[in-house]
């Protein structure tokens, strides 16, 4: 074995395509080399080998699109100390990679965030992977504004967006906005000609109106159910476009806050494993507890694993995406390669990257994450580093 090698043996190891009971994985450098269904003799003292518990599972690393913030950092804050902050708290709850998500502001502020995380990109900490950008807003709409700070919402714009475009280093992979806004069309025509993922969110569409966006190219929908026109038995709606187009798919906040179970349920019936993507949409209170706190220049008061504006409105989560998976586990008709598809290879699809995200396979960046039976984790690997050991 080459030098800085590892070895992962025993427990369940769960690829993303099949369920492997006391294998081994053997990672070299940053990639992972080999995967084997039969246990590992170690031959080598200089291999660091971990030995997982029979009840423990190794999955690859959790992919999160749709994260603001965590341990005190926010992306808005637009400094490469806060993405730092926010890389090296996540694999804590077993994310090794993430889209640093903005948040309707100036147009000062959004340039801002976008430049300062194509400058972090081009110069990384160890920890969770940056992605590039998530634009949440600020092309959205009024009725919808959920916790965006309406007073900065602005009409779609391809001038606009194409400026912010090329300040993050052509980074932004994936933006929500609200396709029925004028001159929506033409921005979702714009990024999907650009090849960005074109997200429905903060929406009052019809259902008419996103089945149009997706013959343009709209193919996501961010925290369904949530800050979207809702489904009638008159009007369909955000969501149920979002339900009888196959080629969407839905961010789920699966906080129990958010969504109900049932609901969850739901949507998973309907759209099924391929289809559905576990997110936390997170804020920089993550992690810290109850309290006061800044979002896009809002007070929000963290209480009891819920984040509130004054007026009551929800404004993000307290969720980590193993608690994520941990609800998910409990879904009808979901089992552990069903879990991988939610919580990593799904992402990774959607962004293109499957070549080497989202699954355990040779080849691809070793990324992993440890857990036990209750979906606590352990240890997470990042790209061969192990970042996070709870012992």
């Amino acid at each position: 074995m080459a030098v800085n090698s590892m070895v992962i043996t025993g427990g369940t190891i769960v690829t993303g395509e099949k369920v492997i009971h006391d294998g081994h994985v053997i990672v070299e450098g940053d990639k992972i080399a080999a995967v084997s269904d039969i246990p590992y003799e170690q031959a080598e003292t200089s291999v660091k080998v971990i030995h997982l518990n029979d009840s423990d599972f190794l999955f690859p690393g959790f992919i999160d699109l749709h994260i603001h913030g965590a341990a005190g950092a926010d992306v808005m804050d637009g400094t490469r100390e806060a993405l730092q902050t926010i890389a090296q708290a996540l694999p804590a709850e077993g994310t090794t990679s993430f889209l640093a998500t903005t948040i309707t502001q100036s147009d000062d502020a959004i340039s801002q965030a976008v430049q300062n995380v194509y400058q972090y990109m081009n110069d990384p900490a160890p920890g969770a992977e940056v992605l590039g950008l998530h634009l949440e807003g600020p092309f959205i709409s009024e009725r919808h504004p959920g916790a965006q700070p309406k007073g900065h919402i602005v009409p779609p714009c391809v001038e606009t967006f194409a400026k912010w475009e090329k300040l993050s280093g052509e980074k932004i992979r994936l933006v929500t906005l609200a396709p029925e806004e004028d001159e929506g069309l033409a921005l979702v025509k714009y990024l999907n000609r650009r090849g960005i993922i074109i997200s429905v969110g903060h929406s009052h569409a019809t259902y008419a109106q996103v089945s149009q966006a997706v013959q343009y190219g709209l193919s996501h929908a961010a925290h369904l159910f949530n800050a979207m026109r809702p489904l009638h038995h008159r009007e369909p709606g955000v969501v149920g476009a979002v339900f009888l187009h196959p080629d969407i798919t839905a961010e789920i906040i699966f906080d129990h806050v958010h969504v109900k179970q049932e609901v969850v349920q739901l949507a998973y019936n309907i759209k099924g494993p391929e289809r559905m993507i576990l997110i936390t949409d997170a804020i920089r209170a993550k992690g810290l507890g109850d309290g006061l706190y800044d979002l896009g220049g809002q007070t929000v008061t963290v209480k009891e694993n819920r984040a509130l504006l004054a007026d009551g409105t929800l404004a993000g989560s307290m969720l980590k995406m193993n608690e994520a998976v941990r609800h998910a586990s409990r879904l009808k008709g979901c089992d552990l390669v069903g879990l991988v598809k939610l919580s990593s290879l799904n992402a990774a699809r959607k962004l293109g990257i499957a070549h080497r995200k989202g699954s355990i396979a040779p080849g691809k960046d070793a990324d992993l994450v440890v857990l036990d039976q209750d979906f606590n984790v352990l240890q997470t690997i990042c790209r061969g580093q192990l970042i996070y050991d709870r012992k």
